[in-house]
């Protein structure tokens, strides 16, 4: 099978050369585990590479993502500005549908289905990072959920022939009971716990799933330090 690259060398050696290609790969994990900046380093490294790459941002502006992808050395600010890296601003357009009433506030904008995700994305796209996935969860049946997150996936992946990463918080994941992983390509799981030994809260990777590829059950081990994530 083809690959295309992580943007993380060592993730890539464990990968028989890195993800998939023209397949849908779940990055799942709580606050604080990395699961953004596992979405820039693919990013980045894909736009290095000449790819059309768009990134569907739900819960963050694109300044921000910019201005973090810049401190990692990680830069995606050239990409972003000649049209390479298109960011959609689906966080911003989202708090905008926001009604006031008396009541407070009315979360308009998180009623669209996931197939209509696809929209955001133009035909001869590469590559396309949706972080995060779970915003569009809180509405829906589990039911509701498979249908859609599946025809999501036909779609870009089958479709459209894209290589996707879905980005989706551990309490998304855990309402729709894991079902994303069944229907993806590849599972990073993103664990963040504490060392017996010295205390230490350390953050590790577990690979349930990487279709067509031998791969370990075990932890592995990162940081994320200037410039980006290492495995250890």
């Amino acid at each position: 099978m083809e690959r295309i690259s992580s943007g993380i060398p060592e993730l890539d050696d464990r990968l028989n050369g890195g993800y998939p290609r023209g397949r849908v790969i779940m990055v799942t994990g709580s606050t604080g585990t990395g699961k953004t900046i596992f979405g820039i380093h693919f990013l980045y490294r894909t736009c290095m590479d000449g790819k059309r790459c768009v990134l569907v941002a739900t819960e963050e502006l694109p300044e921000d993502i910019i201005k973090q992808s810049e401190m990692l050395g990680l830069g995606l600010s050239r990409f972003y500005e000649n049209g390479q890296l298109v960011i959609e601003k689906a966080f911003q357009n989202r708090s905008e549908k926001v009604q006031t009433s008396k009541f407070g506030f009315t979360p308009e904008g998180l009623e669209i289905e996931l197939p209509l995700l696809a929209d955001y994305v133009p035909e001869g796209t590469d590559v396309v990072v949706i972080d995060n996935l779970g915003v569009f969860t809180l509405r829906l049946s589990v039911q509701d959920f498979r249908d859609q997150f599946d025809a999501l996936n036909f779609i870009l992946s089958t479709k459209e022939g894209c290589t996707a990463m879905f980005v989706m918080d551990e309490t998304a994941c855990k309402m729709t009971r894991g079902l994303a992983e069944y229907s993806s390509s590849g599972s990073l799981r993103l664990v963040l716990g504490e060392n017996p030994y010295t205390g230490n809260l350390e953050r590790h990777i577990h690979i349930p799933k990487m279709r067509r590829t031998c791969i370990k059950l075990e932890l592995i081990r990162f940081e994320i330090g200037s410039g980006g994530i290492s495995l250890l």
